[in-house]
């Protein structure tokens, strides 16, 4: 799977119901070894993307659960 295919996508934690954020809005950790994909950096923004950034979240390449046509389900 390429990156440009699930870019733009809406990252949801299955657990909570929530949204996290938008791949392609997100930072990658990338092994620079392989070059696979480790973990998405998800920063958390307030006042509707407005606001500095709080906090970021880590959500590694194992918790990805499903990726569908319009979302990545995630289990954190």
């Amino acid at each position: 799977m390429r990156l440009s295919e699930i870019s733009n996508k809406e990252i949801i934690d299955y657990q909570k119901g929530q949204r996290l954020g938008v791949l392609g809005q997100t930072d990658l950790i990338i092994d620079e070894k392989t070059g696979q994909i480790e973990a998405f950096v998800i920063p958390t923004l307030k006042w509707f993307g407005m606001g500095k950034r709080e906090k970021e979240v880590t959500v590694y390449w194992k918790q990805v659960k499903k990726i569908g046509t319009d979302m990545i389900i995630i289990e954190v």
